[in-house]
């Protein structure tokens, strides 16, 4: 794939002035606004608030905060004791500011490994500090490759000129370090000439999907078209959806799978309509700890979301009840095949036992 995107990463490291640079997804596609973060609380902020989205993004970001804060730490002379106390802090609030999206989790275990391995090696706080960096890019060039693999390895699903590709939320570019993952075979085969034609679910309350994956596949030149999302059912009847493509910010032990509100619905319609729907993410979303789409412990959030974010004035009654879950979970037993940078799965089995075997 073209590493020249057209857009810049979501989420840079900038190690020279400890911060995390990231590209504000809350005013997106109005304006294009790069924020440089280098507090913890100002990162969690960030994450809580969706200004960085998308459960690769947000994994590179907590390791790149998490090192930044170290570095900071370190300049301002905190003693080794100090600064185990701190990362334990910094850790446990970004763990806690997204609770679904097992690679938040996953990034920031990662880091407080290394963290602790070094300080038992008696490192220098200074040397702890920039090793962290180290990690943090690591992380995120492993994603971008990463990117690249669940690209070649869903293209071939694309198999003929025109195909017709529905799509819920946003799991491209903006979601991850570079390319997507349900949207990177996309980009893929429109590099090759196959010129997928792409229709976009909004995707509410937050709109992910007009906001953000019409925004960029509009921008990439990709053939994409907007719809509501309560048009799929309607589209798919017509017979111009040939697959779905989703990602996914968690995979349960069964093959459950916990992804943006909305894709269950999404799922079924597929179902009925004999058409295949594959989910496409990282390894690392997969959580061997959790046995099943019931024990993903989906997150609530604001009712402002619903009620009054993107209107002009406030759409429902003052006072009024209301219920938003960010995440809902589509049972394996809907999902036609799995994606990975480690290849196509055809069940769970599949994928569970390439996990394991770290293949």
């Amino acid at each position: 794939m073209n590493d020249k995107f057209v857009l810049p990463d979501a989420v840079e490291i900038d190690r020279e002035n400890a911060a995390v640079v990231i590209l504000d997804q809350t005013l997106l596609p109005c304006e294009e606004k790069y924020e440089s973060l280098t507090g913890i609380e100002e990162l969690v902020d960030a994450i809580k608030k969706l200004k960085v989205r998308g459960a690769p993004a947000i994994g590179v970001a907590a390791a790149a905060g998490l090192a930044a804060c170290t570095k900071r730490k370190v300049l301002e002379g905190t003693d080794r004791t100090g600064l185990s106390g701190w990362f334990d802090y910094c850790s446990e609030s970004l763990k806690s500011s997204r609770p679904t999206a097992v690679n938040l989790a996953w990034a920031v275990d990662r880091m407080k490994n290394l963290f602790d391995s070094l300080l038992a090696d008696g490192k220098e706080p200074v040397r702890i500090a920039e090793m962290l960096f180290d990690e943090a890019e690591n992380i995120k060039n492993e994603d971008i490759c990463m990117c690249r693999a669940i690209a070649a390895n869903g293209l071939p699903l694309i198999s003929k000129k025109g195909c017709g590709i529905l799509t819920h939320c946003n799991a491209g570019h903006l979601a991850v370090s570079r390319f997507g993952t349900a949207l990177s075979p996309i980009y893929l085969a429109h590099e090759s000439g196959l010129e997928p034609k792409v229709y976009a679910d909004e995707t509410r309350p937050l709109l992910q999907g007009a906001r953000l994956t019409a925004y960029e596949l509009s921008k990439a030149g990709v053939d994409v078209t907007l719809i509501c999302d309560n048009m799929a059912a309607s589209l798919m009847a017509s017979g111009k959806i040939d697959m779905v493509m989703a990602g996914c910010d968690r995979i349960a032990l069964n093959g459950d799978v916990a992804n943006k509100i909305g894709t269950l619905q999404v799922a079924i319609l597929a179902d009925y309509f004999g058409i295949p729907f594959y989910v496409l993410g990282p390894s690392s979303t997969f959580d061997a700890g959790t046995a099943s789409g019931k024990d993903i412990k989906i997150e609530q959030r604001p009712a402002e979301e619903i009620t009054t974010m993107h209107y002009s004035k406030r759409l429902a009654p003052d006072g009024i009840k209301v219920f938003n879950p960010a995440f809902d979970v589509t049972p394996a037993s809907l999902i036609t095949g799995y994606v990975t940078e480690k290849g196509y799965f055809a069940s769970a089995d599949g994928l569970v036992e390439s996990v394991r075997k770290g293949r």
